[in-house]
């Protein structure tokens, strides 16, 4: 009783605290085995997509349904293989029945009689015919109708290829990609052209058509006493897709034609198809291939930028060749991105989870931030920023001010005292100045150029003592691991020095705000820190 009126932050409601229920058999629509699943149906669907049609066309002979009914399936590996791919088909629309989807709200819908309906609504009707085994409906029957059509209702697995248009939407953004799934698709429909044009020339019959013309042509003509005599299943099948091909593109040359009036209406309708298919795929592949080198155009329009803004200010040749191998050296790391540009059009949360990811080795792997917690380490990510450097880049100049702490994550450089090389750093090392010990910034005693191509991440002296104000508890322990390799501040150049009271009143003055992040106020009594002096 006395929890229950309890009005404790750890009471809650009972709904609060149970977890989501979802059927034991419910697969969720994003899960890795849906995902396989997916794919598998994928590659089903293509395989039905290019032998459905030509096993309707090209295979259901008289001749083969005689030994199909002799011995079965096993005489037919694709009949063996089709009736697998029913089988899949089937179980994949049980498997839509128990996956979770979602609805106009941008919720799981997960219970199982809403799933039912959402699929009876949608996909079911078309899964279902493709899935249904008109193979079996063949074994048994031996009329030549029937067989026919039975070939035309296999085709019915073809509308299977909707919901795979739909799902290979989300590649559009893919320039290559897009381009190779337009030559697939026209390939394709070619394949479905020729299988009809080899459909309607058996129709036509043995002497008026175009399968008689060919096996004039390549020294096979047909028979209709003896079927097996004339042109093979290869030769009518390479024919017709030859012919489909060369209509489609506009190059026909002649050699195979349309002799009756059937087979002249076809090519009329493949006519019309190529036209419309030229509008549609081949009149995209300009702009997809203007996509696929976008990055290109952009780097030589920025470089033509840079070439003007040289030319305009007269600049001197070596900082222009300064100027342009930094150009080229940083587009190489970065590939022209901003990623300050990219970064403000996302929350700060995913700012920071991004900038922690981009900053991941150096937070990793230097001793001074181990032990910081999630928060210091995003506080901190979200301030530091990458440069990148050519060999000969002078990053700071003697008499600089040391705005900022160096760490150095790959290439290395060298501190120069006029023309004496006095350090060679590199990767891990850092540079700058202890910014604990100074109230102000320093200046540099010395100059910082790269040797090779460096990559370096900075902090500001500002962006740097503002975090560890707000994590005091991290504060010195960070000061405590940072060791410089070298210390660039020269005491010789600022008022400053160390020991004169301005540096002890301003680190006094340092320390204090420090201590306010540490100390609350207490009731009643002291106002806040003391001064570390008093």
């Amino acid at each position: 009783l006395p929890q229950v009126l309890s009005l404790g932050a750890d009471v809650l409601p009972e709904y609060k605290l149970q977890a989501p229920r979802i059927h034991r058999w419910t697969i969720l629509h994003y899960s890795p085995f849906k995902a396989v699943w997916d794919w598998l149906i994928l590659l089903l669907v293509i395989y039905t997509a290019i032998f459905t049609p030509y096993s309707a066309a090209f295979l259901l002979s008289d001749s083969e349904e005689a030994q199909r009914h002799h011995c079965g399936y096993s005489c037919s590996p694709l009949n063996v293989v089709d009736l697998i791919v029913d089988i899949m088909f089937i179980i994949d629309i049980l498997i839509n029945f128990r996956t979770t989807y979602v609805n106009s709200n941008e919720e799981v819908v997960s219970h199982p009689a809403k799933i039912a309906i959402h699929y009876f609504k949608g996909w079911f009707l078309i899964d279902m015919v493709a899935a249904i085994p008109f193979d079996l409906l063949i074994f048994g029957s031996g009329s030549e109708e029937t067989t026919t059509l039975i070939g035309l209702l296999k085709t019915a697995r073809l509308l299977r290829l909707v919901r795979v248009a739909r799902k290979l939407d989300r590649y559009s953004e893919y320039g290559a990609a897009v381009l190779f799934l337009l030559m697939c698709t026209f390939a394709l429909i070619a394949h479905w052209l020729a299988c009809i044009w080899y459909a309607i020339g058996n129709v036509e019959g043995q002497r008026t058509g175009w399968l008689h013309a060919l096996g004039q042509q390549i020294g096979k003509p047909l028979n209709s006493s003896d079927p097996r005599r004339g042109p093979s299943i290869k030769d009518k099948y390479v024919t017709a897709l030859y012919f489909t091909f060369s209509s489609l593109t506009s190059v026909g040359f002649g050699n195979v034609s349309p002799n009756t009036n059937s087979e002249k209406i076809f090519s009329i309708c493949v006519m019309l198809i190529g036209s419309l298919m030229y509008a549609s795929i081949f009149g995209n592949v300009s702009a997809i291939i203007q996509r696929l080198y976008s990055g290109t155009a952009r780097y030589h329009t920025q470089m033509l930028r840079v070439r003007e803004f040289i030319r305009f200010h007269q600049i001197p040749n070596p900082l222009r060749q300064r100027l342009e191998e930094y150009f080229q050296h940083a587009w190489s790391y970065t590939n022209g991105i901003d990623m300050n540009a990219v970064l403000k059009g996302f929350p700060e949360c995913l700012q920071a989870d991004i900038c922690l990811h981009l900053n991941r080795s150096l937070l990793q792997n230097c001793a001074p931030f181990r032990g910081a917690t999630k928060g210091c380490l995003r506080a901190l990510a979200m301030k530091f920023k990458t440069t990148h450097a050519p060999p000969g880049d002078t990053l700071v100049h003697a008499g600089d001010v040391l705005t900022a702490l160096y760490f150095i994550s790959r290439g290395s450089i060298e501190i120069l005292r006029g023309d004496v090389v006095v350090a060679i750093l590199g990767k891990n090392d850092t540079f700058g100045e202890p910014l604990h010990l100074h109230a102000r910034p320093g200046k540099s005693r010395a100059d910082v150029r790269a040797l090779t191509y460096c990559d370096l991440h900075k902090i500001l002296r500002e962006d740097l003592l503002e975090v560890l104000d707000m994590y005091p508890e991290f504060s010195d322990r960070f000061w405590g691991t940072l060791e410089i390799t070298f210390n660039l501040r020269d005491p010789n150049m600022i008022p400053g020095s160390p020991g004169s009271d301005e540096l002890d009143g301003g680190f006094s003055r340092l320390r204090r705000r420090k201590l306010s992040f540490r100390r609350r106020p207490e009731k009643g009594g002291g106002r806040g820190a003391r001064d570390p002096r008093g």
